[in-house]
């Protein structure tokens, strides 16, 4: 009599499991052609496109495909100074950086739960790897959830299992966003200087950079003071940063 009960609820979990494997089957797939076919979009380029497409008068995009040898080494080591420093030697996740992060977003929140009239200090956010962040913008949504947060870490690890780091800096590089409809270091150069991501100076790849956490922010308020100062900090940093 027990067992008649829990089989509807064993066959739902079974279904579930086997939905879960098929989507993680999907996903392999697709990353083991990224190892030899350039992704053609992401999906949150897709969602950016649909965006713009409905809420602006026309579709403003950009988005050239550029081969890693194509982009400046002074690029890819202000990227990885700014966003991963130790891009080529995790494996994917740097649990310190999520550790630290975390305790800040506690931090944050208690203080704004104190603020009073709106003064609320907005929430830190931080601690992914680039591989994380290529993992999050290829195929999945927005929302911060620990579902979603899991599936990242199952994509990441695929990620740097597949692809290595190489491919995954090429990737990441042509697809990141740099402003509204700004898309890849080739886009980001002709827009921004009017030059090709192989040409880019040690100063511009640094100001690309600082760019990457709040790329329409800076779009719109290129003067910004910190966007200047944050740059020459990462320039100072780009010698150490090691090239996969």
């Amino acid at each position: 009599m027990n067992n008649a009960r829990f089989r509807p609820l064993m066959r739902w979990l079974l279904l579930v499991l086997v939905a879960w494997l098929s989507l993680q089957f999907f996903f392999l797939a697709r990353i083991a052609v990224m190892a030899r076919v350039a992704p053609e979009s992401t999906a949150f380029e897709r969602s950016e496109a649909w965006r713009i497409a409905t809420t602006k008068d026309r579709l403003r995009w950009r988005q050239d495909w550029v081969p890693y040898s194509d982009i400046s080494n002074n690029l890819k080591r202000a990227v990885i100074a700014s966003e991963d420093d130790i891009f080529a030697q995790h494996d994917g996740v740097q649990w310190d950086a999520i550790e630290k992060a975390w305790a800040k977003n506690a931090k944050a929140e208690l203080q704004a739960s104190r603020a009073s009239k709106g003064k609320a200090i907005p929430k830190v956010v931080g601690g992914s790897t680039i591989t994380q962040q290529l993992a999050k913008n290829l195929f999945l949504s927005g929302e911060r959830t620990f579902i979603r947060k899991g599936q990242e870490f199952v994509l990441t690890v695929m990620l740097e299992a597949i692809l290595g780091k190489r491919r995954i800096l090429e990737i990441y590089l042509n697809h990141v966003e740099w402003g509204e409809g700004i898309f890849g270091a080739e886009a980001a150069a002709q827009h921004y200087f009017q030059k090709h991501a192989s040409q880019l100076t040690a100063w511009e790849a640094g100001r690309l950079a600082v760019m990457l956490p709040r790329p329409k922010h800076y779009q719109k308020f290129p003067q910004s003071e910190y966007l200047s100062g944050r740059t020459e900090i990462i320039v100072s940093r780009m010698g150490g940063a090691q090239l996969p």
